[in-house]
């Protein structure tokens, strides 16, 4: 187990706050909310209107406190992504995040990435991609006050989603952390998961990237480990576990644990060949399960509220 903990820099900070600008000044148009429904005093979910998906497709807010007190003010954003097989309202449905964000001055977002939880542009279908980078910020630059500064986290899929986003969009991301994440797709055995990931919502594998060998330029093009080199100067939360060797007894999750050990390691193991910091935590045992998930996101809550400016 190892520990490196990334500062950020003030360019970073800067370079994120003028392209979310950028972002909301051209995106403005390509997305509107449709309806907000209240489900608490700071939670509501928004009904968002997608070129980029073609339908409408929800986003789960948390905002701060003294949103409707202080309309002159802006917030920085933490986007939490689901993992596959689940949706947006997962974070609150299974963390206490609502709790540990109460009083500090930031928006919590937690977008839809589809049954799958790949929030990627498809080679056959929807760009989740664009929807939550471009459609979403827009619209909370517009309507909720946001800042450009973000940070992003997700658990499997939703890990890949916070890995690949920020790798292949540099400094749109403060800090980024991954919780059993698919951090290597192309690696040993990865393609045939990601395929039934794919397969168990009945969709067509090749839909989402292609076939592996054959499109692998494009396998790589979304690969967070083969786009790594983007990850410089934001700070980096890594965690898995082994799975199967020293797991609690169910099998199904720390089989599927195990497999993404690999790949985990050889995404950190590159980030070293190119010094790039990154914190990291591998664990003997454990599941692909939110009993860990919520565990990783507490442990790398300090590191993500220090990139957004908020207390820890």
């Amino acid at each position: 187990m190892s520990h490196r903990t990334a500062g950020v820099s003030r360019r970073t900070v800067t370079k994120a706050a003028a392209t979310a600008g950028l972002t909301a000044l051209f995106g403005a148009g390509a997305a509107t909310a449709r309806a907000a429904t209240r489900l608490g005093p700071r939670t509501l979910d928004v009904s968002v209107s997608s070129a980029a998906l073609g339908r409408t497709a929800p986003v789960r807010l948390i905002l701060p406190s003294g949103f409707d007190t202080q309309p002159g003010r802006t917030y920085p954003v933490l986007y939490l992504l689901h993992g596959a097989h689940d949706d947006y309202t997962s974070w609150t449905r299974e963390t206490d995040v609502e709790a540990i964000t109460e009083g500090r001055d930031l928006i919590v977002a937690m977008p839809d990435a589809g049954p799958t939880g790949i929030p990627t542009a498809w080679r056959s279908g929807p760009d989740y991609e664009t929807f939550q980078l471009t459609e979403v910020p827009a619209l909370l630059a517009r309507q909720y006050r946001a800042s450009g500064v973000r940070a992003v986290a997700g658990v499997s899929t939703g890990g890949y989603g916070a890995m690949a986003h920020a790798a292949r969009h540099p400094g749109v991301f403060a800090a980024a952390a991954s919780y059993s994440g698919i951090l290597d797709t192309t690696a040993p055995g990865v393609p045939p998961i990601v395929d039934a990931i794919v397969a168990r919502e009945n969709l067509l594998p090749p839909t989402l990237w292609g076939n592996p060998v054959l499109n692998l330029l494009t396998w790589r093009e979304h690969n967070p480990r083969a786009r790594a080199a983007g990850l410089r100067g934001t700070a980096l939360y890594v965690s898995s576990g082994s799975g199967v060797a020293g797991g609690s007894g169910d099998w199904l999750p720390e089989a599927l644990e195990s497999a993404l050990w690999p790949s985990a390691h050889g995404f950190t193991d590159t980030l070293a060949l190119l010094r790039i910091p990154v914190t990291t935590h591998y664990y003997a045992g454990g599941g692909h399960s939110w009993a860990y998930w919520k565990r990783e996101f507490t442990a790398s809550w300090p590191m993500l509220a220090r990139a957004l400016g908020v207390p820890e």
